[in-house]
Order: structure tokens, then sequence, then C-alpha cells
């Protein structure tokens, strides 16, 4: 089905379901004001679904406080730890929204995003969205840089690099359906995103605005760039199955991109 005769099948409510996903693991210092950040946004029809990935401290204890007060809420407990692609990919199935967005158990959001986003993408006649968005620090005190959102990205684009930030990013469920990550060790939100606008004939567009928070850890794996060079590889061989040798012109193209192509969206603070 081609993008003209999807859009036909868009929704014309002006009031989607906006299914929020959310993993969490032993999230505890962070939760309660990742959870606030929703309940102060300005557009109000949407669902948090929580998958506690058999968290060891009292995450789960502090969602159900919150979820006793808010029944758009929702919280699913798994007895064993089972990754943070499973835990989305088990919220999306059970998400009512013509909407997906995705934010994790530490970071925020603006209380406009989810208000402007939308508006924007009906204006736009858009099926996939991100925006700009900070780094903050551990504590949340902090910003560290800015991502700024590149107007739009295309497939081929996103192939280059993953310029949409997960916290930031938004589909719309009703026309492309549910994209699940796949099984893959690292890099399923670059996956979930690359299906996304390749399921939507069309690049996706970028809200130039700041609306999200993404809390960096010191430590963590996110902060351990170089360390992560296999999976870059092991996604364009194994996911997007490439040839060993398209796969390394594939990486070279990455690190082009990363080192002198990306930095022009990042502003240091």
């Amino acid at each position: 089905m081609h993008y003209e005769e999807k859009k036909k099948h868009i929704s014309k409510s002006g009031n989607p379901l906006v299914s929020i996903i959310t993993p969490m693991y032993n999230a505890a210092p962070y939760i309660e004001k990742t959870i606030q950040s929703l309940q102060k946004q300005s557009y109000l029809h949407w669902e948090q679904i929580i998958v506690d990935d058999a968290s060891t401290d009292n995450s789960v204890e502090i969602a159900e406080m919150l979820s006793a007060k808010n029944a758009r809420i929702k919280i699913i407990k798994l007895s064993e730890n089972k990754g943070a692609a499973y835990c989305r990919n088990l919220a999306t199935e059970a998400a009512k929204g013509s909407m997906i967005a995705f934010l994790d158990a530490d970071d925020l959001w603006h209380e406009d995003k989810l208000e402007l986003q939308l508006r924007f993408m009906d204006q736009n006649n858009c099926l996939v969205s991100y925006t700009s968005y900070f780094h903050i620090n551990d504590k949340g005190d902090k910003a560290l840089k800015r991502i700024k959102a590149l107007p739009s990205v295309s497939y081929e684009k996103e192939l280059t690099n993953n310029y949409i930030g997960n916290l930031t990013g938004m589909y719309n469920v009703e026309v492309l359906g549910k994209i699940l990550a796949p099984d893959i060790r690292k890099r399923q939100d670059w996956a979930v995103w690359l299906e996304a606008i390749k399921r939507s004939e069309k690049p996706a567009m970028g809200l130039q605005k700041d609306l999200a928070f993404y809390r960096i850890h010191e430590g963590g794996m996110s902060s351990k760039k170089r360390s992560l060079i296999k999976y870059n590889f092991q996604f364009y061989r194994n996911h997007l199955g490439y040839s060993q040798v398209g796969s390394l012109w594939r990486l070279s193209k990455f690190f082009w991109e990363y080192f002198f192509v990306r930095p022009n969206q990042i502003d240091y603070l």
C-alpha cells in the first residue's frame, strides 16, 4: 500500500490515544520523576505501560503507588529478567493507542511534548516523528548537551546513524502497525525506527523543539561508544543482512557520519 493510500486510513480523531512504552529495571531513584513528567503533560489522552524487568529494588512499589492514583498507568511485572527489548515488545503488544511513543524509566519529557508532537504530525501528514532533546547528568540537574533534530530523516540517512532519539520518537500504529524490536543484543531501537521509516514509505520528520531529557549514567553502556563498535557491524551484517564487505562499507559510512556529520547536530553546554 502506497503512502497516498495509507493516508486515507489515518484516524480523523483530533484526540488519539498515545501508548507510552516504559521498560523498567531497578529505577527506584528515577521512576517517580519520569511518571510525574507524564502526569504534567498538557495532552491528557495517554496510557503508560510499564514493564518491570524483575527489579530487585523498590521500583515496582513506587510505580504501583503512582498507578493507584492514575488509571492511565499500567504495570506488567516479570518474574525473571528478560532485557529492555523484550519489555518494550511486551508493552507494545499490550498497547491500545493509535500512536506509540517511548520513555525509559529514568528519562523525562517536557510537559508539552505530546501536544506539540501530535500537532506537528497532524499538520505535516506525518507517520513517524522525533524531536530535539537534551542529555542530562545522572542527578538530572544539569544539561550536558543538546541533540538537534534534523528536519527529516530518510531510510538511507537513518542507515548511516540512528538519528532518532528513542525517547523522542513517535509513530502512527493505525497506519504502520505495531513494530517489535528484533532479538539482538544492541541497537534494537535503531532497528525499530528503520522499520517505521521503511513502512511509512517517506522520511521521518523532526520537530526542532527540545522536548525530552535523556539521563546519562556514569560508566553506563551508552557512554562506552568504542566498546560497541562490534554491535554496529553485527547490526548491518546479521540484522540487515549485508555481506561482510557490505557491512564493513556501511560501518565506514557510519564512522564518517558519526565523527564528521553528526557533530553539527550537537551543542555542548
